[in-house]
C-alpha cells in the first residue's frame, strides 16, 4: 500500500509526502473487497478505517454523499489505508479529492472531463458503467478498470462475465447489490478485481460506535475474499 509521510509547518499538520508503495491495482487484486463507507460525522471516520485495516481491508472508499466526505478522506490518511474517495461525479469534485490526497476515485458513471482530471493528476479512477456503449467510452479515454453499477439490477454476475467476453482485457468492479451471500460469485469470474460494498460497514454500526462489529465484518469479507472460487 501507499505510504505517507507527514510534515508540519508551524505546528500545522500539511499535506503527506507520498512514499512509493504497491500500486492500487496491486492492493486491490490482494485484498479483492472494497469496503464503502458514507461518513456522517467527521470524528467517526479514522475508527471506521482502522476498523477496517485491522479487520485485513485497507482499500476503502469514502463517499462523497455527505458534508464530511471530504475531510473523512484528510483526517485518515497515516492509518495504513489505501483510501479512495466514492461518488465523485464532476471535474470540480475530482480537483477536490486530488487536493483532500485521495489515492483513488470511483464514481457511480462516467464524465470525460471528470475523467480526464483525475488521469492527469495520476489518480486511478473507476467510473461507473451499466452498458456496452459506457465501456466503449472508458476504453476511449485510455482505462481498462471500471466499476459495473448497480451491478444487481443489471444481472449480477452474468452481466459481467459476458461483458467480459466481449473485453476480455477489461476489468471490472462490480458495486451495488454485492453481499456477503454473493460476494463469492462475482469473485469467481476473471475479469472482476475486486467487489464493492455497503454492507461491511453499515450505518447502524457507525451510529452506535460500534468498532468491533465493523473489524468482524471486515475480516469475514477478506477470509471470505481469499478462499478459493
Amino acid at each position: 500500500m501507499t505510504y505517507y509521510l507527514f510534515t508540519s509547518v508551524m505546528g500545522r499538520i500539511v499535506m503527506p509526502t507520498v512514499i512509493p508503495g504497491p500500486s492500487v491495482a496491486e492492493e486491490l487484486d490482494r485484498t479483492r473487497v472494497v469496503p464503502i463507507v458514507t461518513i456522517e460525522h467527521l470524528a467517526d471516520a479514522p475508527p471506521v478505517v482502522t476498523a477496517l485495516v485491522s479487520g485485513g481491508l485497507p482499500v476503502i472508499e469514502i463517499t462523497l454523499r455527505t458534508a464530511a466526505g471530504l475531510e473523512a478522506i484528510r483526517s485518515s490518511h497515516g492509518l495504513g489505508a489505501v483510501l479512495g474517495a466514492g461518488t465523485v461525479t464532476t471535474a470540480d469534485e475530482a480537483r477536490q479529492v486530488i487536493d483532500a490526497g485521495a489515492q483513488f476515485a470511483v464514481s457511480p458513471g462516467i464524465a470525460t472531463d471528470m475523467v480526464s482530471t483525475l488521469v492527469a493528476a495520476g489518480v486511478p479512477v473507476f467510473p461507473g458503467v451499466a452498458t456496452p456503449s459506457e465501456i466503449m467510452i472508458a476504453r476511449s479515454l485510455g482505462l481498462r478498470s471500471v466499476k459495473v453499477f448497480p451491478v444487481g439490477m443489471l444481472g449480477g454476475p452474468a452481466f459481467v462475465r459476458t461483458l467480459s467476453s466481449v473485453w476480455p482485457d477489461m476489468r471490472f468492479m462490480p458495486t451495488g447489490g454485492v453481499t456477503e451471500a454473493t460476494m463469492r460469485d462475482y469473485l469467481a469470474v476473471p475479469s472482476v478485481t475486486a467487489v464493492g460494498g455497503s454492507w461491511i460497514v453499515p450505518a447502524g454500526l457507525i451510529a452506535e460506535r460500534n468498532w468491533s462489529g465493523i473489524t468482524q465484518l471486515a475480516q469475514r469479507a477478506a477470509d471470505l475474499a481469499q478462499e478459493p472460487t
